[in-house]
């Protein structure tokens, strides 16, 4: 699962965002997909920068991230490798292009569980849920000093 910090939830949210806002969607484009909006707001890349890259190789997102070599010097293993270096792990990815991850689909309500991996609302739907997830385990992972109890040894 992605690593729950800051940097990793503002992607998703801002790809979300994105994407509910009308940014280009194309389930079949690799730099306008599900992973390529991903892979725009991480690296910084256009989707016609992406999916050239992609184009270099063979396959879909899933199959890419199959081959997916860190010694590599394929242009989409970099725009991979940049992905990875985020929080971002190849499972990760490979659910993001099919909205399979089991976790996420599970904190929806049973009615919305089915997604669509190329529809647009069903990808915001996803993203916005998967940085809900990771947000809460950030907050869960931060321990705050008990300033009261503090207080109190203090003076006694």
């Amino acid at each position: 699962m992605a690593q729950a910090k800051i940097e990793v939830i503002e992607a998703l949210r801002r790809t979300a965002k994105k994407l509910d806002a009308g940014t280009q969607y194309m389930w079949g484009h690799m730099g306008s997909c599900n992973c390529g909006n991903l892979a725009q707001e991480v690296t910084k890349r256009t989707k016609a920068e992406i999916h050239a890259y992609a184009m270099q190789g063979h396959g879909d997102w899933n199959e890419q991230l199959n081959d997916y070599c860190e010694t590599s010097v394929m242009p989409i293993d970099l725009i991979i490798f940049e992905l990875l270096t985020s929080g971002f792990s190849l499972e990760d990815l490979q659910n993001l292009e099919k909205l399979s991850d089991k976790k996420i689909l599970m904190r929806l309500p049973v009615e919305n569980r089915y997604l669509r991996h190329n529809v647009r609302a069903d990808v915001v739907v996803y993203l916005t849920e998967w940085a809900n997830m990771l947000e809460e385990q950030l907050l869960e992972s931060i321990k705050l000093p008990n300033f009261l109890q503090e207080k109190v040894l203090e003076y006694a």
